[in-house]
């Protein structure tokens, strides 16, 4: 039943093939992102949650970054 609706749709042959584009442009943009971002900015993500409040917001400053 399904099969005969979807067929009688015109231009829904292109929806896979934007869905595709966008997975594959956000794969491609987070893989660029890993490979571009510094040691140092991975390493101070990693020490955020054990750091309190103040100390976090302190060193977000001092690195010029800002917190979400």
């Amino acid at each position: 039943m399904y099969k005969n609706v979807l067929e009688n749709i015109t231009g829904i042959e292109i929806y896979p093939l934007i869905s595709f584009a966008i997975f594959f442009l956000f794969f491609l943009s987070l893989l660029v992102y890993v490979a571009v971002v510094s040691r140092s900015h991975v390493q101070a993500m990693k020490q955020m949650p054990l750091l309190d409040d103040d100390h976090a917001a302190l060193q977000a400053q001092t690195e010029g970054g800002a917190l979400c």
